[in-house]
């Protein structure tokens, strides 16, 4: 999918096409860990894989910043902003057919799901099957991340309308960040409060306000200082310049994560506390990961991060994310394995190699053709605007 824009100042950035795929495996590696025991096992690497699931976090914070990106260079160069109905129109093309193909065979091939109703298929089909309790079908568990980000794509229009509605560039953070904490905070509050579910309503969006609103506020910042507004926020150019501090830092965040700190590592509900520290922490982890490959200068290591190899990767991650669960599950089927057993890293391999080989089928089939589509309709860019050229967004692929 497209998010049209103009790349005279606002550029594509490659090196973030290595944040989809090492989101992307971490996550094939969390449900791994959960399927073959480890996650929950005692061992010493159980806490390392079941907090794989920070992927979500990554995904959410790259699309907060990637989708916004437009809306903050249009009110930074003054030129008109992206138009709502050709960003949901091709955010519709990119996401949904490869997820309609990717329902329709787990539902019909796996053996778990015989037992799926029309319902069931309703509900998946709109993507509205977090919205109630235990509807989340086999092979399909790892969409409620991407239903949470659908609706993110779909009031994105109307709160990057509400933060560019002043004339003046501004490209001030903190509304994007005191708005991601309410939201997120509030949420967290009800659900300790007994308000809210704990294993339902940390499904929905309002809990992920503050890993969206982290990347949009990464974007604001990242489009004034590239617009040369907000000289205070220039630190982010100089930590950007030390990328081995930043990912190491990722790493000591991660290290915390793995521990009670952030809840059971097993599908037991966490407390309140625990998933806000969770949410915390994931967040944080995003944005070191990501800050020097947005806004560090172009070395050696972006440059192989922006590699060829990283980019087809980053562009079948999404396919990656809507397969594997469909590998393992059949994996699981065909050698009659139980639950919760086998080994770790062959598991782990051939799922990834499974979920490459339908990614890549799916993407040449199925995405790319509906990419060409949504370049032709519903007209072409207007001339000279923000909509005169596009760069490649593809959707997060999260757990």
């Amino acid at each position: 999918m497209s998010a049209p824009i103009s790349t005279a100042t606002l550029h594509r950035v490659p090196a973030l096409d290595a944040v989809r795929v090492i989101g992307a495996l971490a996550v094939v590696g969390h449900h791994v860990g959960f399927a073959t025991g480890v996650n929950t096992g005692g061992g010493p690497w159980g806490g390392w894989f079941a907090r794989m699931d920070a992927g979500v976090a990554v995904f959410f914070v790259l699309s907060g910043f990637l989708l916004y990106r437009p809306w903050a260079h249009a009110q930074a160069s003054g030129k008109p902003r992206p138009g709502t109905g050709r960003y949901l129109w091709r955010r519709a093309m990119r996401v949904l057919p490869a997820y309609w193909v990717t329902v329709a065979v787990c539902l019909l091939v796996l053996p778990r799901n015989d037992d799926a109703t029309p319902a069931d298929w309703i509900r998946h089909v709109t993507l509205t099957q977090i919205y109630g309790p235990d509807h989340l079908q086999h092979g399909l568990s790892q969409t409620w991340s991407l239903a949470t980000e659908v609706a993110f794509y779909a009031l994105l229009p109307l709160l990057a309308a509400l933060l560019v509605s002043g004339r003046k560039p501004t490209g001030r953070p903190w509304p994007i960040i005191a708005g991601g904490f309410l939201i997120t905070g509030t949420w967290v509050v009800l659900i300790g409060a007994g308000v809210l579910s704990g294993s339902l309503h940390t499904m929905w969006l309002p809990a992920y306000g503050l890993w969206f609103g982290s990347g949009m506020a990464l974007a604001a910042v990242h489009v004034a200082l590239r617009h040369g507004h907000r000289p205070r926020w220039r630190f982010l150019d100089e930590i950007g310049a030390a990328p081995l501090a930043c990912w190491v830092s990722a790493l000591a965040v991660y290290a915390i994560a793995t521990t009670p700190i952030a809840g059971p590592r097993d599908l037991a509900e966490p407390t309140a506390t625990e998933f806000g520290l969770k949410l915390l922490l994931y967040s944080l982890l995003a944005i070191l990961i990501m800050v020097p490959l947005a806004f560090g200068p172009h070395t050696r290591t972006k440059e192989i991060l922006g590699s060829g190899v990283a980019r087809w990767l980053g562009t079948v991650s999404y396919g990656l994310f809507l397969w594997h669960p469909f590998v393992l599950e059949e994996l699981y089927a065909v050698t009659g394995r139980p639950e919760f057993t086998g080994p770790l890293l062959s598991t782990y391999l051939i799922t990834v190699g499974g979920g490459l080989t339908l990614a890549a089928l799916s993407y040449y089939l199925v995405e790319k053709p509906a990419q060409r589509l949504s370049h032709r309709w519903p007209g072409p860019p207007r001339a000279r605007t923000t909509e005169s050229q596009s760069v490649t967004v593809e959707p997060s692929a999260a757990s």
